[in-house]
């Protein structure tokens, strides 16, 4: 990941600020659009709001045990790093890149994507 590839849009001043579920992930609002963060291992992953198989809102799913978010509707697994489907479906989740830095948390998105 380069990162002056991203332009970043700051979500929060500390990592401590986030609200997080019960299932160890919240939903955050970047540049007006409704991303889900998880928290696992001590990382903070960013990735689409819904499913893209059913639009399933992700954040009302799980983390299973290999580190995968899964989906509530149809139980639908993809890998936090990367959005792989890895329950064979063949769908991809969107995933966006976290940094936290001494200004804050930041979730990076591809420069030109969403007009920035």
């Amino acid at each position: 990941m380069e990162a002056a590839a991203y332009s970043w849009i700051k979500i929060a001043d500390y990592a401590s600020e986030l609200v997080w579920q019960d299932n160890h992930m919240c939903i955050v609002e970047a540049d007006g659009k409704k991303i889900t963060l998880a928290q696992n291992n001590q990382e903070i992953f960013a990735f689409a709001h819904k499913c893209p198989h059913a639009s399933g809102i992700m954040a009302d799913g799980f983390i299973d045990p290999l580190g995968n978010v899964v989906c509530p509707l149809h139980r639908y697994r993809f890998a936090l790093q990367n959005g792989r489907n890895t329950s064979g479906e063949g769908y991809y989740l969107k995933t966006y890149p976290v940094q936290i830095t001494e200004e804050g948390v930041f979730i990076g998105f591809k420069k030109g994507f969403w007009g920035i």
